[in-house]
Parts: structure tokens; sequence; C-alpha cells
């Protein structure tokens, strides 16, 4: 991997960060727990979820036992990023991670989410030369290369800021 491609995957985990953080930060407590309709969830439960997604992925990631790693694939890597950020095809999670209340304010999972985050950033850096080497599956998207799970990381929490800014003008409108 080239100095330019271990930097930029931090830098992409970097900024989807600060993306997540602004979103969810600037959600006043009262109304991180407040669903904006039945069947969509709240701020905190998107917190939750993608703090959850993130703890897995990232012990999967260190803990698979070397097997066969697909090859690198930057088509791939630029399909994964794009339907990541695509929020037009809403998807269903699987019970497993679905929230589960496991925290009681929104500062707490936020505390959490970056706790966990700052945990997948250095194990970017430390692994930088070898994340096409490591191997790792999605029970959806099948097996992957260390580069791709650190792409989905990222998009999955950017995902997760736009859905937490739709839920904030859907509340702001009540």
């Amino acid at each position: 991997m080239s100095p330019v491609e271990k930097s930029e995957i931090i830098d992409i985990l970097e900024k989807s960060t600060e993306d997540f953080q602004a979103a969810a930060g600037s959600i006043p407590e009262f109304l991180a727990k407040i669903r904006p309709e039945a069947d969509r969830w709240s701020v905190l439960e998107c917190v939750e979820h993608v703090t959850t997604v993130e703890e897995i992925f990232l012990a999967r990631l260190a803990g698979e036992t070397p097997g066969e790693t697909p090859p690198e694939d930057k088509d791939k890597e630029a399909v994964l990023a794009k339907r990541l950020s695509d929020r037009s095809a809403p998807r269903k999670a699987p019970e497993a991670i679905l929230p589960k209340g496991r925290f009681a304010s929104l500062a707490e999972g936020l505390e959490e989410f970056h706790r966990v985050r700052t945990r997948s950033l250095q194990f970017a850096r430390d692994h930088a030369a070898d994340l096409y080497t490591l191997a790792s599956s999605h029970p959806v998207l099948g097996p992957l290369n260390g580069m791709e799970a650190m792409i989905i990381l990222a998009g999955h929490s950017s995902r997760h800021a736009d859905q937490i800014r739709e839920v904030r003008a859907a509340l702001e409108k009540r």
C-alpha cells in the first residue's frame, strides 16, 4: 500500500468521525431519545447502533483467523463507499445490531462511540501497511479485506450521521 493510501484511510475515518460528531453532538439531550415516528430510530438509537456495529467489525477484523483474503479491488471499494452513502434505499438492521438501550444518555453514547472509533483509528494506523492482507467477513457483503472493512466503518457512521440529521429535521418540524 502506498503512503498516500495509508494516510487516505486515516483521513476518511477521521472525516467520518467529525461528521458523526457534528450530527449527533449538536442534538440537545432532551431530543436524543425521541423517535420522530414509531418505525424510525431516535438519535440515541442511531449512536448505539453505529457504536455496536463498529465494535463488532473491529473485533472481527482484529480476531479473524487468516484465510482467503479478497484482493485489492479499487472498484469494489468505490462501490462500497457509494452504497453506504446512499440513503434512498432504507435497510433493516439484523436483530443482533438493533438498539437495545445500552446508553442512558447521548453523552454516554457518544463517549463510547469515540472510544471505539479511537481503537479503529489506531488499528488502521498500526495495520496501514497490511490492511489488504487482513481478512474479515460481513453477513451480507461476504469476504472483505481490511481496507474494505475500514471503508465500511467510515461509510456506516457517515450514513447514520445523515440519518441523525434527518431525525433532527423531523423533530424540529413538530
